[in-house]
């Protein structure tokens, strides 16, 4: 005979793993259709997952991948939480610095207004 898997619902990994603040909303997330377990949408909250499981899902603007290494028994602290998963989310991409809106930092000199100005077209260059 085979040993079989250890397995937990969906929405209670979720709230453990620390994702979401409650495990309603994880349950929200998963019926709205927002999650996907091993590339196939979840429908419902009380969809199992185990270790090996591949998850996708949105948090915010960032589309998370985790792979399940655990189950957990509780929704311990975030160290705890940390060691149920692995996170394959790709990193974001660079912002790249635009000079005329970054400050370095402080309030414009007389000199920076008036070029600011000449930019807007507010004063005719001399």
């Amino acid at each position: 005979m085979s040993a079989e898997r250890e397995t937990i619902r969906l929405d209670k990994w979720l709230w453990h793993a620390r994702f979401f603040k409650t495990r309603t909303l994880a349950a929200k997330q998963v019926t709205g259709g927002h999650v996907r377990v091993n590339s196939e949408k979840a429908q419902k909250a009380s969809h199992t997952v185990g270790p090996g499981d591949t998850l996708t899902f949105p948090q915010g603007r960032v589309i998370r991948v985790i792979e399940i290494t655990g189950i957990g028994a509780r929704r311990g602290p975030a160290p705890e939480a940390q060691a149920l998963y692995i996170d394959h989310t790709p990193p974001p991409d660079p912002k790249p610095a635009n000079p005329e809106t970054t400050r370095v930092g402080g309030r414009p000199t007389k000199k920076d207004r008036r070029d600011l100005d000449r930019v807007k077209g507010e004063i005719k260059d001399p």
